[in-house]
């Protein structure tokens, strides 16, 4: 397995990693997806893809570095996802221990992630990566002119 890093602007993005990615986030359109990258890439927001051998991208990661006043500085995962075809083949695992790598070169305290409520497989996946439920995480909805509510 090969991981990659892409920039915008990217021909493999809207062609290779955003079907991968619309398994989690099915919202996203070919527009929109180039529309948020072109705005987070600004404020930090990378792409990570996995391919397999046959140079199919089977994961994606979408991820942060973010510093804080409760754990400084941190490598934030936005999106972490294996596609359905390549579930529980260490995809995952790959992507998540890739992340962790950057994270210490980067000089990050953690490596942090959201995860839905109701994504209990996710969740399993994520303590048997010992990671730890740390905080509750609130959110309230902003609906109005522009402000669609997001999507968990």
């Amino acid at each position: 397995m090969k991981i990659v890093d892409l920039e915008p602007g990217d021909e493999r993005l809207v062609s290779e990693v955003l079907p991968v990615l619309r398994e989690l986030r099915p919202h996203l359109t070919d527009d929109l997806f180039r529309e948020v990258y072109a705005e987070g890439y600004g404020q930090g927001l990378r792409f990570s893809a996995a391919y397999a051998e046959d140079g199919v991208c089977v994961g994606v990661a979408g991820w942060r570095v973010l510093v804080n006043t409760s754990q400084v500085r941190k490598l934030y995962v936005d999106d972490l996802v294996t596609s359905g075809a390549a579930r529980s083949g260490g995809v995952g695992r790959a992507l998540l221990g890739y992340l962790e790598e950057r994270a210490v070169r980067l000089g990050c305290r953690c490596l942090d992630l959201d995860s839905g409520t109701r994504r209990t497989d996710a969740h399993r996946f994520y303590l048997r990566e010992r990671m730890e439920i740390s905080s509750f995480h609130f959110r309230k909805s902003l609906e109005g002119p522009g402000q669609p509510d997001s999507p968990a």
